[in-house]
Parts: structure tokens; C-alpha cells; sequence
């Protein structure tokens, strides 16, 4: 695998080394085993399959095997942005037409593309980062529940290595930007800018991204609240 590069000068490249995996439960389980067990910053997991594939609120991530970029990154620094800047990274690599659901959802037309997952212990200094891309995938060999809203970047089975590659590079380029740099391109792919939204306690219309990240939203009453956490869901 060609060198993606590091997220800055001196940092060990992402996805060396590397474990490839046929088949198996979770790439962010084995990840976070090799975290424990000491492994670098930069390790990858990868698999041809996954059959307990998690998403956010323990949702399964599904993916016909061979098909999906299914990969788990070991990083050894917490950044409160990582879920962010690693969906703008999905987005660069999927083209101008993708935009970012936060906190961490890739949409293409409306449709998710992408999901990412991070599981991080900053008291012991890494975070695994997980990311499932819809490469190869036809949307109709997706299970009914998932299959209207799922997209795939509708590439060959064979352009699963050159695309992660070609991810790791973008991602590299987005852990290393600062914050404010992140933000901005993060506010031009924002898929709820403008959007009626609802959340467990409220609805109301996406406002934007304040400058930690967090979901800004209008209330019905003129208010804005701040989401910093939780999951959010886009009304057509």
C-alpha cells in the first residue's frame, strides 16, 4: 500500500502497519485490542467482511463482502474534531456533491454513503477511529431497511485498495489542518444548515457549526441551542 502520509512532520504515516482481516466481527474491536496491546499510532484494520460492524446508538453497519471500504484507524491523540474531520475527509473523496451530517454522516443526494464511529480513551492516549464507505456496493443487495437510503460512490470492486489510499491521503490532510481551517470546509458541506431538524429533546433548523464543533439550532421560539453530543435527524 502506497504511503498516505502522516497527520504531521514526524508523525508515523496512517495505515502502517497494517491487519488485514477475510472476515471478521468488528475491524474497531481488533483495533482496539491492538491499542491495548500497545500497537503504533497510524495502525490500520481492515476487512473483507464484518459481521457485527456497529455504527452509532449500536446500529449495524452492513456491507455485502468485498464491496465496502470496512477499516478501523488506531490514532494515539484525541481530537474532539476527529469524528468531523474524518468526515470531511469521506466527502472530499466522494466529490462535491457529498456534504457532511453532523457529527458524523456522509450524505450524497440525501442518501448515506458513510458512517464513522470513534471510540476513544483519551486517559490512555488513543482513539480508533472506524469508517465503513459504500464503495462497490449495489444499493439492491442491501438488506430492505437500509436500502432506500444508503449510497455508493458505484466504483469497481477492484478500486477498494486505490480508495483507501486515496482516503488516508485526505484524511491525513484534514487531522493535520487547524481547527479553523476544518470548521470553515466543514460549514460548506454542512448537510442541516437551513434544514428542519429533530433530536430526543427538541426540534428546529440546523444553524450551523460554532467554533467547537458543536450543531447549532433554532428553536421554534427564536432561541439557539447548542448540541454537542447526541444524535440528530435531518426531516425531509
Amino acid at each position: 500500500m502506497t504511503d498516505a502520509g502522516g497527520v504531521a512532520s514526524g508523525v508515523p504515516p496512517l495505515g502502517r502497519p497494517r491487519v488485514h482481516l477475510r472476515a471478521t466481527t468488528s475491524t474497531s474491536d481488533r483495533a482496539r485490542a491492538l491499542a491495548v496491546a500497545g500497537a503504533p499510532h497510524g495502525t490500520i484494520v481492515t476487512a473483507g467482511a464484518q459481521t457485527a460492524g456497529r455504527g452509532r446508538q449500536g446500529r449495524i453497519w452492513a456491507a455485502p463482502p468485498g464491496r465496502a471500504l470496512l477499516c478501523s484507524l488506531l490514532l494515539r491523540a484525541y481530537d474532539p474534531l476527529l469524528p468531523l474531520r474524518a468526515g470531511l475527509a469521506v466527502a472530499d473523496l466522494a466529490g462535491e456533491a457529498a456534504l457532511v451530517k453532523w457529527p458524523n454522516d456522509v450524505l450524497v443526494d440525501g442518501r448515506k454513503l458513510a458512517g464513522i464511529l470513534v471510540e476513544a480513551r483519551p486517559q490512555s492516549g488513543w482513539a480508533v477511529l472506524g469508517i465503513g464507505v459504500n464503495v462497490a456496493v449495489d444499493v439492491d443487495d442491501l438488506p430492505p431497511e437500509v436500502r432506500e437510503g444508503a449510497a455508493t460512490l458505484a466504483r469497481p470492486p477492484a478500486a477498494l485498495e486505490p480508495t483507501l489510499d486515496e482516503l488516508l491521503a485526505r484524511l491525513a490532510v484534514r487531522l493535520s489542518e487547524p481547527a479553523p481551517v476544518c470548521l470553515a470546509a466543514l460549514r460548506a458541506r454542512d448537510a442541516l444548515r437551513d434544514r428542519p431538524v429533530r433530536w430526543a429533546a427538541g426540534e428546529g433548523i440546523g444553524g450551523g457549526i460554532d467554533g467547537m464543533g458543536a450543531l447549532l439550532v433554532r428553536l421554534p421560539d427564536g432561541a439557539v441551542r447548542t448540541l454537542d453530543a447526541g444524535e440528530v435527524h435531518l426531516d425531509s
